[in-house]
């Protein structure tokens, strides 16, 4: 068994970058609400750039979004995004750190309602792509389908993340993630 493709074709130097992602985070279930919208918030940033311009920059993220705290980003001021469109470590888009703050507002919010962003997701599986695109345009800010696809994949809402002969599939499965369950 190998990588997925996308990882066996990288130059070496790339593969260091990618391969922690890939072999760790990508595709397993993740059950922390912060890291979940700090996911949401990467895949976000990800939009009109490469998955490696935002590896890169995954700990000046962290720093700057109060390690993906959501109260605390929620609590964001016009200093705050004052300061995120200066700091050089992240996507300094307007766009994407107001999508970044009211997500936030929007979890918490969602949060009350469920319990939790993650009993949230699971409120709503299983979904289709399509659905979920829908229902994140309607809930979120920036969530456009390519990013709400990404997002879903990389967190196991959706299949797809590796391929069955990727030898970190197998561990993706034994986590159980969402797209193998059934309501």
């Amino acid at each position: 068994m190998s990588y997925c493709k996308a990882i066996e074709s990288m130059t070496e130097d790339r593969k260091v970058l990618h391969k922690n992602y890939h072999d760790l985070y990508y595709g397993f279930p993740i059950h922390d609400d912060n890291e979940l919208f700090g996911r949401l918030i990467m895949e976000i940033n990800q939009a009109g750039l490469s998955w490696e311009t935002i590896l890169k920059k995954e700990k000046s993220f962290r720093k700057a979004y109060s390690n993906f705290n959501i109260k605390k980003v929620a609590a964001y001021t016009e200093k705050d995004r004052d300061r995120l469109l200066a700091d050089a470590g992240i996507i300094r888009n307007n766009l994407k750190i107001n999508a970044a703050i009211e997500n936030a507002k929007t979890i918490l919010q969602l949060q009350k309602q469920f319990g939790s962003f993650e009993k949230w997701l699971e409120h709503h599986h299983p979904k289709t792509k399509e659905e979920w695109v829908k229902l994140f345009k309607q809930t979120f800010r920036f969530t456009g389908g390519e990013i709400v696809n990404e997002f879903l994949m990389s967190i196991g809402y959706l299949p797809g993340a590796h391929t069955g002969q990727c030898k970190i599939y197998s561990k993706v499965i034994k986590q159980k993630p969402m797209w193998l369950k059934k309501k």
